[in-house]
């Protein structure tokens, strides 16, 4: 029996689509009917504009019948996490700081969406300015898993990744500064792809770690990933660190590139900590390779043990500074209770801020104040380089790694309390950050409780063909995207 339509991939709906045996406004107001049935358990909108929706699906239908039809996400309804601007849409990062404010403009990726023809639906819920492994520090309360709604989504983007499984869109876009992508995207069972750093604009995100975030797609196969990053993906003048890299047709590259690959297998991904059902799976995903006649190697990525204090000294020295222009003042929270100027900068903070985004501004404004900058935030960009060498001297024997993308399945909400604790659910993702390089998470199957559990390929700088290519190859062997929860 075919799946119902919020649950069919972008692939399958664009050919209807082109057919005519389906219109964009059919499967606008599928997905519109099942985010009502399921939303109020599932929690993963901030807001969403029906009326906005359909006059999309509506102009998608009306460009179709006059013959011009933008292409495979034409008429698609495609969510955006709540950090990516779209002109007259809130803009609020999950935070009181911006609980009213509106996005005067597009940012590139919703340019480009827009070009495409998507249907841009809704604002997807996260953790506070992205900060978060849960979706537990959002401001307008957390986000369930669609397989187990007492448990957490994984965050920060658990409102993209929570969406997609549970039909409410039928692709999402989400932001990766340490794995914001690739974790929540395992945890509920979907594709999520976090691509080269400079592939993607970051014009128009709002920003948290400036030298580690990325847009990047969730999906619920590798094909369609490949299509949403074709449709986002080139060099844009308003973003400095943007790459002037020429953009291939990454879909029609899974075709082409067949392998054999050689893949790598870094030996500190697979340690003290891991889950064994995870590492199983991992294991099974390894096997299949092999049996596809790829060479299996292993490699030493030996800074690994530093990723996790590197990356927090690094990205919250940035978050420090980036979320300085939250003042009260210019825009944002503006506390009522101020007496002077001073107070008000002091109070409108205190007030905006939840306490997660709070706890790392003050670690990133210590290690950059006066007589601790050299002791850490410059060694810590020192250690940074060697944990992007190790990468690169592994890719000099191999075309991709592969690990497991989380160490835990998905965890009950409350459970972690702990702020080390954690940080540790990104110990696999988030040295793909600081090396800059492209990594997705594939579905890899199920725990024995029911909960998901992912796969993570990690692939050679702005290398994202190949790298999909290979994640392709297994995605479309398995059947773990066809399974949905039962909402």
């Amino acid at each position: 029996m075919a799946a119902e339509l919020f649950h069919r991939s972008i692939a399958d709906l664009a050919t209807e689509l082109a057919a005519g045996t389906l219109s964009s406004v059919e499967l606008t107001q599928a997905v519109i009917a099942r985010t009502k049935a399921v939303e109020p358990r599932v929690q993963a909108f901030n807001s969403f504009d029906e009326a906005d929706a359909l006059a999309q699906a509506a102009a998608a239908d009306a460009r179709r019948a006059a013959g011009e039809t933008r292409g495979a996400l034409d008429g698609i309804p495609i969510g955006l996490k709540d950090v990516i601007a779209v002109e007259g849409q809130p803009l609020t990062a999950s935070s009181k700081m911006l609980a009213n404010f509106v996005s005067p403009y597009d940012a590139t990726a919703t340019v480009r969406l827009k070009k495409a023809g998507a249907v841009l639906w809704g604002r997807l819920n996260c953790d506070e300015f992205a900060m978060g492994s849960s979706n537990e520090n959002s401001a307008f309360g957390p986000v369930a898993n669609p397989w187990d709604l007492a448990r957490v989504p994984g965050g920060s983007s658990g409102g993209s990744a929570a969406a997609l499984a549970a039909g409410e869109a039928i692709a999402t876009f989400g932001s990766d500064t340490g794995g914001s992508i690739r974790q929540p995207a395992a945890l509920c069972g979907v594709v999520g792809l976090k691509p080269s750093y400079g592939l993607v604009s970051r014009y128009g995100l709002v920003a948290y770690a400036s030298s580690l975030d990325q847009i990047g797609p969730m999906a619920r196969t590798v094909e369609d990933a490949a299509i949403l990053l074709g449709a986002v993906a080139g060099h844009d003048e308003r973003d400095s660190t943007s790459l002037p890299k020429s953009v291939p047709d990454y879909r029609a590259e899974l075709a082409a590139r067949r392998g054999p690959w050689t893949l790598g297998i870094p030996k500190e991904y697979f340690g003290e900590g891991l889950d064994p059902e995870i590492g199983a799976a991992v294991e099974r995903a390894i096997a299949f390779y092999r049996a596809q006649g790829c060479t299996i190697r292993e490699v030493s990525l030996p800074h690994t043990r530093y990723c996790l204090d590197t990356y927090y000294i690094i990205a919250t020295a940035e978050a420090s500074s980036n979320l300085g222009r939250f003042d009260g003042v210019r825009y944002g929270h503006r506390s009522k209770a101020a007496t002077d100027a001073v107070d008000l900068y002091f109070k409108s903070r205190a007030e905006g801020f939840g306490a997660e985004v709070k706890r790392r501004i003050m670690l990133g404004t210590y290690v950059l104040s006066s007589g601790y900058y050299d002791a850490f935030y410059l060694r810590a960009q020192k250690v940074r380089t060697l944990i992007r060498q190790d990468f690169l001297n592994a890719y000099q024997g191999v075309d991709a790694l592969i690990t497991p993308t989380s160490p835990i399945p998905a965890f009950k909400r409350g459970e972690k309390s702990d702020p080390l604790t954690m940080y540790l659910c990104d110990i696999y993702t988030i040295g793909v950050n600081l090396a800059g390089l492209p990594a997705i998470s594939v579905p890899a199957g199920f725990t024995n409780s029911g909960l998901p559990i992912g796969v993570q390929l990690i692939g050679q700088p702005l290398e994202e063909a190949n790298l999909l290519a290979i994640a392709h190859a297994y995605d479309r062997a398995h059947e773990w995207s066809s399974q949905h929860p039962g909402l």
